[in-house]
C-alpha cells in the first residue's frame, strides 16, 4: 500500500507533479476531480498509501475529498495542496485530521521532501499514542522524567498460547490485530488512556501519563468494563470454527511510578515503570476470563463509582505478606 494519488482539476498541474515524482519508488496515479479520486481509492483501496488533493476544484473541494477518503481508509496519508492558503484553511484542515499542508508554487525537491516528511510523521503516530505525540509536539519538556501517580491497566488473553499453537501465523496476526489490539486500543483511547505497549498477547495502558486527569482511576475501570463487553461482542461475532476466543483477564493498579523516555540509541519509548506496573501485571495473571481485579489503592479512589467485592487475601511477588484484591462487579 505505497501508491500515491494526486487529485487536481488542472491537467498541467497533474503532469507537473507526475514529472516531479517520476524517480520515486512508489507508483503515481492521478484523478481530475474529487469524485473520481474517491472512486479510484475505493477501487484500489489496498494500493494507495498517500493522497494529495488540490484545495480549490470544481465540484468537491480538496478538503471535502480528503475527509471522505479518510473515512474509506484512515491509514492513508492525506495532504492538501493549494495556492490559496489561508490561516483558516490550514486550521480547518488540521481539525479534520489532514496529515499535511502544501502551498503553491513549489519546486520538485521541496515537493518530494515534504511528502517524505509528512509520511514519516504519519507513520510515527502509528507507534506513538496521540497524547504522547501531542505532548512532544507542544513541548519536549512535557515528557521530562518524573515520579507521579498513575493507574495502570494490564489485559491478557486466557489460553492464547494453546490457541496459537493450533493456528497458522497469518491467522494469529489477523486475530490479534483486528479483534483484540485495535478495538481495545480504541476503548482505552476513548477513556483518556495511553497505550504503553503490547507484550505478546498482553496490553499495557497508562491512565495519567503523560497527561494527568482528575479521574484517571475511574476512567481506567470504565475502559476495562467496556473492554470486557467488547470481548463478549467479538466472541459472538467470531466463527466458532476459527479456533480463537477472546476471553481476557484484566488487572488494574494505582500508585507512584517513574515515567520518562527510556531505551537505547536504537529504540526509545515513553513508558512508566514502578510497583504499580508490577502489581497490575500480577493482578492480571490472577484474573479469570471476564474478570477485572483491582488493588486497594484503586478501590479507594473509585469506591463511590463502582461496586467491588474483596477476594481472599493473596500473596504477590515483591510484596511482603498477603494483600487484599478486589473484583469489580460489572453492570
Amino acid at each position: 500500500m505505497n501508491g500515491l494519488l494526486f487529485i487536481d482539476d488542472e491537467e498541467g498541474m497533474r503532469r507537473s507533479v507526475v514529472r516531479a515524482l517520476q524517480r520515486e519508488s512508489y507508483p503515481i496515479f492521478t484523478a481530475e476531480n474529487g469524485e473520481s479520486g474517491i472512486q479510484f481509492v475505493q477501487d484500489h483501496i489496498s494500493s494507495i498509501g498517500t493522497v494529495i488533493s488540490d484545495f480549490k476544484m470544481t465540484g468537491m473541494n480538496g478538503l471535502e475529498t480528503l475527509i471522505t477518503i479518510g473515512k474509506l481508509n484512515p491509514d492513508i496519508t492525506r495532504i492538501i495542496l493549494t495556492g490559496y492558503a489561508t490561516v483558516e484553511t490550514a486550521i480547518q484542515a488540521t481539525n479534520e485530521g489532514i496529515d499535511g499542508f502544501l502551498t503553491k508554487p513549489f519546486d520538485n525537491r521541496e515537493l518530494r521532501a515534504k511528502i517524505h516528511e509528512i509520511t514519516i510523521r504519519k507513520c510515527l503516530r502509528q507507534f506513538v499514542s496521540d497524547p504522547v505525540y501531542r505532548e512532544i509536539t507542544d513541548s519536549a519538556e512535557a515528557l521530562r522524567p518524573r515520579f507521579h501517580e498513575v493507574t495502570i491497566l494490564f489485559s491478557d488473553i486466557r489460553n492464547f498460547t494453546k490457541m496459537s499453537c493450533e493456528a497458522e501465523a497469518p491467522d494469529i496476526a489477523a486475530f490479534l490485530n483486528h479483534h483484540y489490539f485495535t478495538p481495545m486500543a480504541e476503548i482505552i483511547h476513548q477513556h483518556n488512556g495511553t497505550m504503553d505497549k503490547h507484550i505478546g498477547d498482553s496490553i499495557m495502558a497508562v491512565f495519567g501519563a503523560p497527561v494527568l486527569h482528575d479521574d484517571d482511576a475511574v476512567q481506567a475501570i470504565k475502559a476495562a468494563v467496556d473492554m470486557q463487553k467488547k470481548a463478549v461482542e467479538i466472541n459472538m461475532a467470531l466463527d466458532t470454527g476459527c479456533g480463537f476466543r477472546l476471553n481476557i483477564g484484566i488487572g488494574i493498579s494505582t500508585g507512584k511510578v517513574f515515567s520518562g523516555i527510556l531505551g537505547s540509541s536504537r529504540k526509545r519509548e515513553f513508558t512508566s515503570i514502578g510497583m504499580a506496573v508490577n502489581m497490575a501485571s500480577r493482578l492480571q495473571r490472577l484474573a479469570k476470563a471476564g474478570e477485572i481485579l483491582i488493588c486497594s489503592g484503586t478501590r479507594d479512589k473509585v469506591f463511590s463509582d463502582f461496586q467491588s467485592e474483596a477476594l481472599p487475601p493473596v500473596t504477590v511477588k515483591g510484596i511482603e505478606g498477603p494483600i487484599t484484591v478486589y473484583k469489580v462487579n460489572q453492570p
